[in-house]
């Protein structure tokens, strides 16, 4: 392979996602009377062939750095991209009847859908900061427009306001901690500022003033305390389509981004991130889990829900070092990894069900509206079931394990304080999950809203949703045995 080929190897999957992205905008512009079905049809055909790609990829893909050291290709970028691409498909599968219900332009709401992918893959495989931030802000973008995509409704006018001025300023600390790593170290490259850490060629002090800024930056991008501000107000002010968009594809190329920074470019002072790190897990379960117990809508209950989860996710990252000692560093990694990518797997299933459980000028959104959904819906009553006890960490669903595997990495590393508290925060957290089962299972039902025609087509994939979320938790053993060699491979652990 000659090297111009290897350059452009490296960013295949992103060239071809642009490919469908042009072909979807050229037939939502040009062909009005069929571009819905040929939109939605070519997304999800283009979609479902890039996570084939990704994911034998991941199991073949040898790493490699291209493009003058801007991207790098390895068996965890592919996974991730993998898994991204197979959520937004579902994503725009369980979006499509709100769509027309809701009066939302459909061709640009997948158009958003897919510049927010490119903007992930451009995240998931960048090896310098200039690359992180242009993914980071075309991704970003697409969002803030799908948020305000409503546009005769205050209430996603006003969180798309809040969204787009906390996401500059999130911008903003991280343009400012990479700038204060180039002046600390003298270069972009990510791979490149490891090697000057490494050898001691970087201002120290300089480098934990950059790190504090650039964690900020990411902490935003994840939702954790305290830096949520606007993860609630955006899930419950937002369509929920778009809820749905942000809450799933976007956390894995935020994990991304924490990984190819913190680990891969910033190990040699993971001393000072990590304790960050640890602050912003303690304080996330917390908040989290305590402020969701007194919500009534159950967006803004499953936003709090994600901030406690990213605790979570942080605690493993955090453990993958201890002093001098990184023996735990591959099993704490690929936790983390297991954990946003079956979080990632339950958040679609919940807001499925809520897209699934609405009718046509009515949303379902409040525990109220949920009453008796055993009794009117129980298929999509089941299915919750399911997604709440994973999201609850209930064995034998998957969340149990994902739990599991990321208490262990706490404790290998000698958490063992930490993990206990993580494990009470998930007690208060079990509480309002399982008054969701209690409101649809054992409470008479309230709302009489007009019956929906079903999608047989959604329906099938909402329930596969809640099955693998079950056969996860009793075979886990394949997926995280991907993650620990994905992780092995793709940072030389």
């Amino acid at each position: 392979m000659t090297l111009e080929q290897l350059k452009l190897f490296t960013i295949a999957p992103e060239i071809a996602l642009f490919v469908l992205l042009a072909a979807v905008m050229l037939a939502d512009a040009f062909l009005k009377k069929r571009s819905e079905v040929l939109v939605h049809m070519g997304s999800l055909a283009g979609l479902v062939f890039i996570g084939l790609w990704q994911m034998l990829d991941a199991l073949t893909i040898t790493p490699a750095v291209g493009m003058n050291g801007l991207v790098v290709v390895d068996p965890m970028a592919a996974l991730l991209k993998s898994g991204a691409s197979f959520a937004t498909a579902v994503t725009l599968v369980y979006a499509r009847r709100t769509l027309a219900d809701q009066s939302m332009a459909f061709g640009a709401y997948h158009l958003f859908a897919l510049f927010s992918l490119l903007g992930g893959f451009v995240m998931i495989s960048a090896n310098h900061l200039l690359t992180v931030y242009l993914g980071v802000e075309l991704l970003s973008l697409a969002l803030y427009a799908a948020v305000a995509l409503r546009r005769e409704s205050a209430v996603s006018t006003e969180a798309a306001m809040k969204y787009f001025v906390l996401g500059a300023l999130a911008s903003g600390f991280l343009l400012y901690g990479m700038s204060m790593i180039y002046g600390a170290t003298g270069s972009l490259e990510i791979t490149a500022i490891q090697d000057k850490l490494a050898a001691g060629n970087a201002d120290r002090l300089v480098m934990v003033f950059g790190t504090v800024f650039l964690v900020a930056g990411l902490a935003f991008k994840l939702g954790v305390v305290p830096f949520h501000m606007w993860v609630p107000d955006v899930y419950q002010g937002a369509p929920t389509a778009t809820a749905l968009l942000i809450g799933a594809a976007p956390k894995l190329a935020a994990y991304a981004i924490v990984i190819r920074l913190l680990v891969s470019g910033l190990f040699g002072v993971a001393a000072d991130w990590q304790q960050m790190l640890l602050v912003l897990c303690v304080l996330s379960l917390l908040v989290g889990n305590l402020v969701a117990i007194m919500q009534t809508n159950l967006k803004r209950i499953l936003a709090y829900s994600t901030i406690a989860h990213m605790g979570f996710m942080l605690l493993a990252i955090a453990s993958g070092v201890l002093g001098e000692k990184t023996d735990g560093a591959v099993n704490a990694y690929a936790a983390s990894m297991f954990y946003v990518l079956t979080y990632v797997l339950t958040t679609l299933g919940s807001f499925g069900v809520i897209l699934l459980a609405s009718s046509r000028g009515y949303e379902f959104d409040t525990l109220e509206d949920f009453k008796g959904l055993a009794k009117t819906k129980p298929m999509l009553a089941w299915v919750m079931l399911a997604l709440v006890f994973s999201l609850a960490g209930i064995p034998p669903t998957v969340g149990f394990y994902a739990k599991l595997a990321v208490l262990e990495s706490a404790v290998a590393a000698g958490y063992v304080g930490l993990a206990v508290f993580a494990v009470l925060a998930s007690l208060i957290g079990a509480f309002y999950y399982l008054r969701i089962v209690k409101v649809m299972f054992f409470d008479d039902p309230v709302v009489r809203v007009p019956e929906q025609m079903q999608c047989p087509i959604q329906n099938s994939i909402l329930s596969a949703n809640g099955l693998a979320v079950i056969a996860l938790g009793i075979v886990p053993g394949p997926l995280m045995a991907w993650c620990v060699v994905a992780v092995r491979t793709s940072l030389g652990a």
